[in-house]
């Protein structure tokens, strides 16, 4: 039989891509959810963000801060659409009504968030109740859909509720408490009745001793009893016991403590201080700093990596203790278990990073904004309980007399590998092992679940028949060209009807579709129904065609509208909102082209997989598509206008390359517009257009004829002759009867003027 974590990561990852759950992951500190949250890139196609509560817990699970993807301002949330007036100004609370008006999501992060079928929130122990529920109305906002959890979006949350909990002040509670139970994520408003999957990973892979773990259990459920106290605390050890200890890291309860017991002991040291800046690039903010700026030690130096070994040769880990050897201005050498001789360090980097809609292929990516660079360590006589989560130690002194938050020495304890390396500064006292009840009881109560593979089998069911519903109605599509039609920028007006019409079409096709769509709903949830799977694979397969097909040409026509609009200036709020339509035909293409896959996998009980050869294709239609919409656009320009039929100062224009805008006077040259037409529609003056017309005669690109009578060429050009083309001396000897552009446009049609090589 295999191994039962193995088991619970393989349900894991079905709980992902067969179901639409939230799902908590949950488990003893040394379980392997960190090492799930690596590996579930490679194990769904989903499109997903990784988000924490802080900057630190950020950076380690490789995602973005809760604040900045969500754009949430500092304070607390209320679930409720009052006016946050209402609630005292005592306190920093706002709305779901502030919310969406004071605070609203700029078009990037709207982007993101609209594209996203998972959101990934890591360490949501840490996570409060107000703050999900904040996110719960922005992702409801987003996806206009206010009907299911989350706005549909499936949620993967990763924790230990025995670590840190969230953090509230006394008079925020005050207002909270009327809304919550407790703080703690699971009593958000968002999961009631979400049906929320608990996962708990329950193979410890830190600790082997049987006795160790059987305490550890006990100080999670508050079973504490008298003997395992005792047992604890015969580890204790008298402070003169400890000055003889070596290679051993103090857990202590606060930052000045841990602070106070490094510096001393580097004080202590003989020898010279040296000093090591952090390299830092662009976007890096001191809250995220993975360690300080500037890193200070001498020969003998006890330090900890912090930071995995990206090299390839797992020469070292996260939270591995080691001794400085020798160092120089610029060359840092350390000994460890292992390495004695010594290892030479690097440097490592840390990445701050933003979730991103790539411009041109629409893709969801990572772009980094800004790094840290600096050598992977700090010093380690000391480190606080908060900042030794996900770390594993050997041999530690624990000193927690003080602890002041729940779960503070089972944190504390639970870094050791076993008891042998177990040092206790301060004897544990039953009062402060103080674990939250409402976390225990939270804990009890999923004891009455039923197994998870029943649940997981259920979800599927239900999965499969949403997903079959989802994905063959376009009613999200609509939604976002309706909310186009209200929020896009109302003063833009086309010149051309086509461009006037091209979004009212774009809905009269989608709704055409509507009634069919309903009826072929029916018929895959009867097929869904009987397990009919033949006949559900070749209607699956014709549906994929036919709408492929139709939201192919949707989309062609929204990206020539896009290409158009794209070549006039001051058009960035509309161009923003068409993006998100955009992204609505494009995911639901993906859906189309997945859906077959994925329904006849869950029935099957067979592996999905990552589906990318589908993303790269549509990315690839899609790029291949505006192409050729913008060469469209190009050779046939179009233009706004106000209603009056003249152009507005400070109103749209047409945005050109270098050369580009001749061009565009040609083509409308081309197509039998007069100078003053010309001039009107491009919002331009008639001096300047009859320079680009005198540059298009010249290269033979307009004929003079199509805007001159051959009559007044051939007066134009005796003149022209007889002053030997001095153009500035025909004005000067006969002023007022032929402006300089009329001139430029004769002498360049007689060919007397000599072409530049550059425009």
């Amino acid at each position: 039989m295999e191994d039962q974590v193995t088991d619970k990561l393989e349900l894991a990852a079905q709980f992902v891509n067969s179901t639409n759950s939230p799902i908590f992951l949950t488990g003893k500190a040394g379980t392997g959810k960190t090492t799930f949250l690596r590996s579930l890139g490679n194990l769904t196609y989903k499109k997903y963000v990784v988000v924490a509560p802080t900057g630190i817990a950020a950076l380690h699970a490789k995602g973005v801060t809760i604040h900045s993807q969500f754009l949430l301002p500092l304070g607390s949330f209320l679930p409720t659409q009052e006016p946050d007036g209402n609630f005292g100004t005592g306190a920093n609370f706002y709305t779901q009504q502030t919310l969406s008006r004071r605070h609203p999501l700029n078009a990037a992060r709207r982007s993101v968030l609209k594209s996203i079928d998972l959101l990934i929130i890591d360490e949501v122990s840490m996570l409060r109740a107000d703050v999900l529920d904040a996110i719960d109305f922005r992702l409801k906002t987003i996806k206009r859909n206010f009907d299911e959890p989350f706005g549909g979006v499936q949620l993967l949350m990763i924790g230990d509720l025995f670590q840190l909990p969230p953090i509230v002040k006394d008079h925020e509670w005050r207002v909270l408490g009327k809304f919550y139970r407790s703080m703690h994520f699971f009593e958000a408003h968002g999961l009631r009745n979400s049906g929320m999957v608990y996962l708990e990973l329950d193979k410890i892979f830190r600790q082997q001793d049987n006795t160790f773990i059987q305490i550890l259990n006990n100080l999670r459920e508050n079973k504490v009893t008298e003997n395992d106290i005792k047992i604890l605390n015969s580890y204790f050890k008298s402070h003169e016991e400890i000055k003889s200890i070596e290679d051993a890291i103090t857990i202590t309860t606060h930052n000045y403590k841990a602070e106070e017991i490094n510096r001393k002991a580097l004080n202590e040291l003989p020898g010279k201080l040296y000093q090591y800046e952090a390299e830092i690039a662009n976007d890096f903010s001191e809250n995220l700093f993975p360690l300080p700026k500037i890193l200070e030690l001498k020969v003998g130096a006890q330090i900890m990596f912090v930071k995995n070994d990206t090299s390839g040769f797992s020469e070292f880990f996260n939270g591995k203790m080691a001794k400085v050897k020798e160092l120089s201005s610029n060359e840092i050498i350390v000994t460890f278990e292992g390495r004695e001789d010594g290892y030479k360090l690097r440097k490592e980097s840390w990445e701050n990073k933003k979730y991103v809609i790539h411009e041109d292929t629409k893709e969801l990516e990572e772009e980094v904004i800004g790094t840290f660079e600096q050598f992977p360590i700090k010093l380690a006589w000391a480190v606080t309980v908060h900042k030794s989560q996900g770390l594993t130690f050997e041999k530690a002194i624990i000193d927690v007399g003080q602890a002041f938050a729940p779960g503070q020495v089972y944190v504390a304890l639970s870094r050791l590998r076993s008891m042998d390396g177990l040092i206790l500064r301060t004897r544990i006292s039953p009062a402060t092992i103080n674990n939250d009840q409402s976390v225990v009881n939270f804990s009890k109560s999923t004891e009455a679940l039923p197994p998870l593979e029943k649940i997981l089998e259920d979800r599927q069911s239900n999965f499969v028949q949403k997903l079959a519903i989802q994905t063959f109605d376009f009613k999200d599509i609509l939604d976002s060209i309706q909310s186009f039609e209200k929020n896009a920028d109302s003063s833009l007006e086309f010149e051309d009807e086509e461009m006037r019409k091209a979004m009212s079409n774009l809905k009269s096709l989608i709704s055409e579709e509507l009634d069919y769509l309903g009826k072929f709903q029916n018929q895959l949830n009867r097929l869904i129904y009987n397990q009919e799977i033949a006949l559900l694979q070749e209607r699956l397969e014709k549906a994929e065609q036919y709408y492929e097909h139709k939201l192919e040409n949707i989309l062609f026509k929204l990206l020539i509208h896009h290409a158009e609009v794209d070549r006039l200036s001051k058009t960035q709020t509309y161009r923003d909102k068409l993006d998100e339509v955009q992204l609505s035909i494009l995911k639901k293409i993906v859906q189309i082209k997945k859906v077959a896959k994925i329904i006849l996998s869950v029935i099957e009980g067979s592996p999905i997989g990552k589906l990318e050869k589908i993303d790269l294709e549509v990315s690839s239609l899609r790029s291949k598509l505006a192409k050729e919409a913008e060469k469209l656009a190009k050779e046939n320009p179009k233009f706004l206008k106000n209603k009056t039929g003249k152009r507005k100062k400070g109103s749209p224009n047409v945005k050109l390359e270098k050369g580009e805008t001749y061009e565009i006077t040609y083509l409308m040259s081309d197509q039998g517009a007069s100078i003053e037409e010309i001039a009107l529609q491009r919002g331009l003056a008639e001096s300047t257009i009859k320079g680009h017309l005198a540059k298009g005669i010249q290269k033979g690109r307009v004929l003079l004829s199509s805007h001159m009578k051959s009559e007044l060429i051939e007066e134009i050009s005796s003149i022209i002759k007889r002053f030997d083309a001095d153009l500035v001396k025909i004005r000067q000897e006969m002023p007022g009867i032929y402006d300089y552009g009329t001139l430029k446009m004769v002498a360049a049609h007689l060919g007397l003027i000599k072409e530049k090589k550059a425009d």
